[in-house]
């Protein structure tokens, strides 16, 4: 059965993201392009496709290496998200040509630097639920107090682990240097996958088919019958996965860590605005972290939302906590079978680790009812899903 930190209220069931319109998230800028410099600072609305697909779009029409393009945070592509991305060496009148389906370029401005990866305040956010239950709206408000006193729980959630809910698992095999299990793992599991093509692709890779699975697998499934074609011409498992683009190899690193900042999230649940000798605790402010050494005189901070505890992004950097914090988090990694120096990896997929909050507080929190739906908008800091705060009020798993 799921936890809930509203669990004293009802959830108010629902369907989310039933169409694009739906979900609605856009940028909060850290700053606003200068107007001058080589970068052109793209305001962005997109429906239908991923930012990263975005960004591979955007390069091969303007004819710009994909690394040269920007971004402050990644947005789904079942939604209507409005971001910034950075173009370097292009003018106006060459954006203003494109030709992107689902793509609508709101504004062109320049600025001095590329944007990078966490460079925004935050979301806003404007998302309807439909179809809730019978007295729904009482319920949420219930749940939305709540979570605007004691903060939202900073899960990760479903999303970050893929389509096929194993993008952690194959960040795991990389780690572990088990490059076979992560190639089966990025084909995927035929009992996972929906897409006939796929699937029998998938058979066929299982069966150690690697012609047949090219000959099946998809067009689209672009990363999959790249690991396929390395692997058929002779390369070893470990090559052939280090062949595909680092950014995805990272984001199936990144899918793990996620998996156990949220396990700990779950050991924390009922505390999570509780301060302990030891925490770390994490500045909303400004994101900086520090030890506390008498939990009596830093809660008022933390009954004020100002600071919070905090659990790793396990990487080969980061600094764990002390005393029962400490315990929890180097079981988990005892468990793992994993030293933090495993997360020291060669080709740039090193992972460095962080701190973040097991919490994170909600502003601007409004709900209204529109006949059988409900309407909300809120602002979360940067980092931090919208789902969080839905699973909270909807309970799609309570028993």
């Amino acid at each position: 059965m799921a936890r809930y930190l509203t669990e004293r209220f009802p959830g108010t069931g629902g369907l989310i993201k039933q169409s694009p319109e739906d979900f609605f998230v856009e940028e909060i800028p850290l700053y606003l392009p200068c107007g001058e410099g080589e970068h052109l600072y793209l305001t962005v609305e997109k429906q239908g496709i991923t930012t990263l697909d975005l960004l591979q779009r955007l390069a091969r029409q303007l004819g710009v290496a994909e690394r040269e393009l920007g971004y402050a945070g990644l947005k789904d592509a079942r939604a209507t998200t409005r971001q910034t991305i950075s173009v370097p060496g292009v003018t106006p009148e060459q954006v203003r040509a494109l030709e992107l389906p689902g793509v609508l370029i709101l504004e062109a401005r320049r600025h001095r630097n590329k944007l990078r990866t966490g460079h925004l305040a935050g979301n806003r956010f404007r998302i309807r639920v439909r179809a809730v239950a019978p007295g729904a709206l009482e319920h949420a408000r219930d749940s939305l107090h709540v979570l605007q006193n004691v903060g939202v729980p900073n899960r990760f959630g479903e999303q970050r682990y893929g389509s096929l809910d194993n993008s952690h698992w194959i960040g795991r095999a990389l780690l572990r240097g088990e490059f076979e299990e992560a190639a089966r793992q990025v084909v995927g599991d035929p009992a996972t996958i929906r897409d006939e093509r796929w699937r029998q692709g998938a058979e066929r890779f299982r069966d150690g088919d690697l012609a047949g699975a090219l000959a099946a697998l998809p067009g689209r499934c672009r990363d999959e019958r790249r690991l396929v074609e390395a692997l058929r011409g002779g390369r070893a498992p470990r090559e052939a996965l280090l062949g595909l683009p680092r950014k995805l190899l990272r984001l199936y690193l990144s899918a793990y860590q996620s998996k156990l900042f949220d396990q700990l999230l779950e050991m924390r649940l009922d505390t999570l605005d509780v301060l302990w000798a030891g925490d770390l605790a994490f500045r909303h402010d400004n994101g900086a972290c520090f030890f506390v050494e008498d939990p009596a005189v830093e809660q008022p901070r933390a009954d004020r939302l100002e600071i919070s505890p905090s659990a790793p992004l396990f990487g080969c950097k980061v600094t764990l906590a002390r005393g029962h914090a400490g315990i929890l988090e180097e079981s988990l990694l005892a468990r793992e079978e994993l030293p933090l120096a495993a997360f020291r990896l060669p080709a740039g997929l090193s992972m460095e680790g962080e701190r973040r909050p097991l919490r994170v507080p909600l502003r601007e929190a409004q709900v209204e009812q529109e006949r059988e739906d409900l309407l909300f908008s809120f602002v979360l800091p940067k980092g931090s899903y919208a789902t969080s705060v839905l699973r909270e009020i909807i309970k799609p798993d309570a028993a």
